[in-house]
């Protein structure tokens, strides 16, 4: 109710208004105040109608107050007026509508200002926690001190807030979203020159030698964000995914759920976890070799896979006394196959340079080295064209293939909330020493991702796009000879569909 009465406010601001003249059948002159909407008409004031001079004055003088009724008179006799300037400017209205996402997913039940604050400045613009008290001057808001700053991010930790957010978002959720949870994993290095028991060199998804720490983040299929979890840098991925899914299990008793992941949470102890767990689960295939049944169909019917090709093949095992049933499901796509063959070729040409001697010896696995002798693995290669364009994908799920990679296609929804995070929101604690102080960067960042994408989904528009039509809109406080007057803001057209949209 909150939004709608301001959405009607501010979307009665973008309607603008003219006084217009029309005659009657009798001869007489109507005066009406016409309401416009971009191009249409969406109100209709009927004034009077005027049959001399006199009157049709009075009726445009009565149609002109009527139409600036509220707003603030700056039409002074310059007598009167010594001074007018403008005391303040601020993005109210960015923080209103930021403000009420928050609110609406149910984040309020954390009784800290403060730290919706830091969770709402992260999302208008990333910096470092003093430089949030210039974002929040800037929205027209009293700001915090360093100290209180200091103060929410320990109470973060000390009470727990991650989890009381991990819990909200998941009543927020709707039950169909939580049949399917995505799952992914991330690093995040600092800039630091020695490792500690939790920041450790590991292998980095940004290609970096410094310390850092893992990170794990479970979706609903939509992308919005249910747990995250970190761990220390040196931590492989795949075994990040079971303790992050047997916590969110112990917390909300779920069944039934089927959980999707990449290539590098697979290995037979996590099928087997999963399967004890009573997850379902799509996982992407690591393909050392093309499948044989691949093969001889190909080497049978000497034919080229066609785009959209699938192949299947199942297996019984026996786990805790009962059968379980697992596929493997192979499609080969064109269009990755192209790719594929484009980096086998740069590999490949890269690989000679080595053998000929004109680059330092690098990993690279087309390149044997017996000795003194580099050359080319050829077999290696001709098994790499082969299965270009082959992707494959494990699950213990009974429905139709097709509906299985559509399900593990869904995952760049998480990837495109990591991105966000990495990029927009900066996720990376560059220079934080402790790990409260990163647990506690992430509990904001966490919280920061999910009022994002609360905002993308209603709006259909990205965060940063949303934010910079927002900022743009200004309040004020206009100082009038010592009186103030507040300034209300012009609502566009791209500002109210955002409102209404969000309503």
């Amino acid at each position: 109710m909150w939004l709608l009465s301001y959405c009607t406010l501010l979307y009665n601001q973008c309607v603008s208004s003219f006084i217009r003249k029309v005659k009657t059948g009798s001869g007489a002159t109507a005066v009406q105040i016409v309401c416009k909407k971009g191009r249409k008409v969406v109100a209709i004031k009927h004034i009077g109608s005027a049959h001399n001079d006199t009157e049709l004055k009075l009726l445009i003088a009565l149609a002109y107050t009527k139409q600036h009724e509220g707003q603030i008179p700056l039409d002074f006799p310059k007598e009167q007026t010594k001074e007018i300037y403008l005391e303040a400017a601020y993005s109210r209205v960015l923080w209103d509508i930021l403000n009420y996402a928050y609110r609406k997913i149910g984040f309020d039940c954390i009784a800290d200002s403060v730290f919706k604050q830091l969770v709402i400045a992260r999302i208008i613009e990333p910096t470092s926690k003093l430089d949030t008290i210039r974002v929040l001057s800037n929205l027209g808001l009293e700001v915090p001190s360093n100290t209180a700053i200091h103060r929410s991010l320990k109470n973060a930790n000390d009470n727990a807030y991650r989890n009381t957010l991990s819990q909200t978002c998941f009543n927020h959720v709707e039950s169909a979203a939580l049949t399917l949870l995505l799952y992914d994993v991330t690093t995040l290095y600092f800039e630091v020159q020695r490792e500690d028991e939790f920041r450790k060199p590991g292998l980095s998804k940004e290609r970096r030698l410094e310390p850092q720490v893992t990170i794990g983040l479970l979706t609903d299929s939509t992308g919005f964000p249910l747990e995250i979890q970190s761990f220390e840098g040196n931590r492989a991925e795949v075994k990040t995914i079971i303790p992050v899914l047997q916590g969110f299990k112990e917390r909300h008793g779920t069944e039934d759920i089927t959980v999707t992941a990449d290539a590098a949470m697979l290995s037979s102890a996590n099928i087997e976890a999963l399967e004890s767990l009573g997850y379902h689960y799509i996982i992407a295939s690591k393909l050392a070799k093309t499948p044989y049944y691949i093969t001889e169909y190909m080497a049978e019917n000497d034919a080229v896979l066609e785009d959209g090709q699938i192949f299947e093949s199942c297996n019984t095992i026996s786990l805790n006394g009962r059968q379980t049933k697992r596929r493997t499901i192979y499609q080969y796509r064109r269009k990755r196959a192209v790719l594929d063959l484009s980096n086998i070729e740069k590999t490949i040409t890269k690989a000679q340079k080595i053998i000929d001697h004109k680059a330092d010896i690098k990993r690279n696995r087309f390149v044997t080295i017996t000795e003194d002798v580099r050359k080319l693995n050829l077999a290696l290669i001709e098994e790499a064209r082969r299965k270009a364009g082959i992707k494959g994908y494990i699950t213990d799920l009974d429905i139709p293939p097709q509906q299985i990679i559509d399900y593990y296609h869904q995952l760049f929804l998480i990837e495109k909330a990591f991105r966000m995070s990495k990029s927009d929101l900066k996720a990376r604690p560059i220079f934080h020493r402790k790990q409260d102080s990163i647990d506690a960067h992430l509990t904001i960042v966490f919280a920061a991702l999910a009022v994002a994408h609360y905002i993308e989904s209603c709006t259909g528009l990205s965060i940063k796009k949303v934010v910079r039509t927002l900022e743009a809109v200004r309040s004020g406080i206009i100082c009038v000879d010592g009186v103030k007057y507040e300034a209300k803001p012009t609502i566009t057209d791209a500002v109210a569909t955002i409102i209404e949209k969000l309503s």
